[in-house]
């Protein structure tokens, strides 16, 4: 029966972690393998079944505990063995020196893999919300031309970066290919703009809209909700908006806030002209003694 290393596959030096440690290396592995950013990598593909395999076990601690106690057997039996030949060769035959370059004819060659190749895109907001799929045009490194589709995942992050396994420089003596690495920028809406997780907008609203308070229709990026807008509200304030701003990675969302403008008509007709300068004669309101 062959042994897997969950550790390993986690890219976890030693059995002595967390299970938030383990959480938090298994979403970097699975971000870095997931089939949406390895499109017909087959490899990448049973990597990611590996990858699950090994959170299954590891973030129960019942199960890490028992498959410890075979991790453990497993880690001493390889150390003593390996330390075991060590010390025969060196009864034997003593210090053992490494050849000297040259004097074998056929010396092997270690492999060389190579190296990543980083570029970057721009995509608009929501695009970057929704997810989609992209082709990007590279010059590989032979001068010529070469598209690549990429998958954007919905709700990637601005500054994450896309892994194209394999789509690099080529590797020396049979090494591994590079990766592609792509970044991704996220265009600010017209409409809204992010930061962090929140979705920042701004609300516009009339002087009386303002001062008697109302009920107004705000657009999202994902459709329209209605918000309640309390009397004598000042430009400049905020509204938050639970839960209707951008994924945060945790199956919740940010903030949709809204900033608060009150607009005066340029242009006043004869009726309503007229309803001010009552105002005016009538209230004692003065702005400047607030």
């Amino acid at each position: 029966m062959i042994f897997k290393d969950y550790y390993k596959i986690l890219e976890l030096e030693t059995s002595r972690v967390s299970i938030e440690e383990i959480k938090n290396a298994y979403r970097i592995a699975a971000k870095k393998y997931h089939p949406d950013v390895n499109l017909g990598n087959a490899l990448a593909e049973e990597r990611i079944k590996d990858i699950n395999e090994a959170y299954r076990i590891l973030s129960v601690p019942a199960s890490k505990r028992k498959y410890d106690r075979t991790w453990n057997a497993h880690y001493e039996k390889t150390h003593k063995k390996i330390k075991g030949k060590n010390s025969i060769l060196e009864i034997l035959i003593g210090n053992v020196e490494k050849p000297q370059e040259g004097k074998q004819k056929h010396e092997k060659k270690n492999p060389i893999r190579g190296e990543d190749i980083e570029t970057e895109i721009t995509i608009g907001l929501l695009e970057a919300f929704y997810g989609m799929e992209k082709k990007i045009s590279l010059k590989n490194t032979e001068g010529k031309l070469k598209t690549y589709t990429v998958t954007v995942p919905k709700g990637i992050r601005r500054g994450e970066k896309i892994r194209l396994i394999g789509q690099g420089k080529t590797g020396q003596e049979g090494g591994k290919n590079g990766d592609l690495l792509i970044k991704i920028n996220i265009a600010d809406d017209r409409k809204f703009k992010l930061q962090g997780y929140d979705l920042l907008t701004d609300l516009y609203l009339s002087p009386w809209e303002a001062a008697l308070g109302t009920r107004v229709t705000i657009a999202t990026i994902e459709g329209e909700t209605k918000i309640y807008i309390p009397q004598g509200i000042q430009s400049g304030e905020k509204i938050k908006i639970p839960n209707k701003g951008y994924p945060n990675g945790n199956k919740t969302r940010g903030d949709l806030i809204a900033e608060i403008k009150i607009m005066v008509p340029k242009k006043l007709e004869l009726d309503e002209k007229e309803m001010f300068e009552k105002l005016k004669e009538m209230s004692r309101f003065n702005p400047r003694n607030e």
